[in-house]
């Protein structure tokens, strides 16, 4: 059932892997790109939300996570490398025998640390343009960053894993759709799904956190939060990403497709 899209995973990887070869430089910026698209998702979802959450109202959760579909869009069709999805296609194309897993760990590390840098100069863009300076705008952002950044360690680690498990799906099932309409709705409505189940996501973590460190924020949002959350949800996200996904796909199938085929 997952054989022609998962060899479109297969050169997907090699694709990016054609850049990373070409020019480290090029890989790190389309890594930083990805990022800030996730940074206008972040945006557009808790400008929404924070309407409903002045008002008391049960729906400003839904309503960032249905407009936070908008970042996985600009990613599948603009073009930028996120750290999470690498998670999965590097995997199954190592799997495969089509890369190295000293290749892969490379390009990990240098997709996260572009998702990092891509994350941080988007905070300083948003910072620029003054428009979460009043409390009344930045409310929910500030809130849920801080609730965040004291989750419990091992609770961040397995929403970590069931979110990039989610997400790599929500990349993977429209390679077997055609047309652009249902392949859009595939990608927006299972980000809503990760979004409005609470689990956590790296790359949107990132920046989400970024934005409040140059905003004025309370003293329960710091750097140390950053880290007390990023470390578990970004192993989490890899397993969720190499094992749930990469791994198991290719068990599934690895009668029914040769490597290289």
């Amino acid at each position: 059932m997952e054989e022609e899209p998962l060899k479109n995973v297969v050169q997907l990887a090699l694709k990016k892997h054609k850049v990373f070869s070409q020019s480290r430089t090029k890989f790190l910026l389309r890594s930083m790109m990805a990022s800030m698209f996730i940074g206008f998702g972040v945006i557009v979802a808790f400008k929404t939300g924070n309407y409903f959450y002045l008002a008391n109202s049960p729906f400003a959760y839904p309503m960032a996570a249905f407009t936070f579909g908008a970042a996985i869009i600009l990613i599948a069709y603009g073009g930028g490398d996120l750290f999470t999805g690498n998670t999965f296609y590097f995997t199954y194309a190592a799997l495969q025998k089509q890369l190295t897993w000293k290749t892969v760990l490379k390009m990990w590390l240098v997709s996260y640390i572009g998702n990092i840098l891509g994350a941080c100069v988007f905070a300083s863009l948003i910072l620029g343009t003054g428009l979460y300076k009043e409390s009344s705008v930045n409310s929910f952002l500030l809130n849920l960053v801080s609730h965040k950044m004291h989750i419990p360690t091992s609770e961040l680690f397995f929403r970590g894993i069931l979110c990039n498990w989610l997400v790599c799906m929500a990349f993977f099932i429209p390679m077997a759709l055609k047309g652009d309409g249902p392949k859009l709705f595939t990608m927006v409505l299972f980000v809503f799904c990760f979004f409005i189940s609470g689990y956590e996501h790296s790359v949107a973590n990132m920046c989400t956190f970024a934005i409040a460190l140059v905003l004025d924020h309370p003293g329960t949002i710091s750097v140390e939060g950053v880290v007390h959350n990023l470390v578990p949800v970004t192993l989490g996200n890899i397993l969720g990403g190499t094992l749930m996904m990469g791994a198991f796909y290719n068990y599934l199938n690895k009668e029914a497709i040769e490597p290289g085929g």
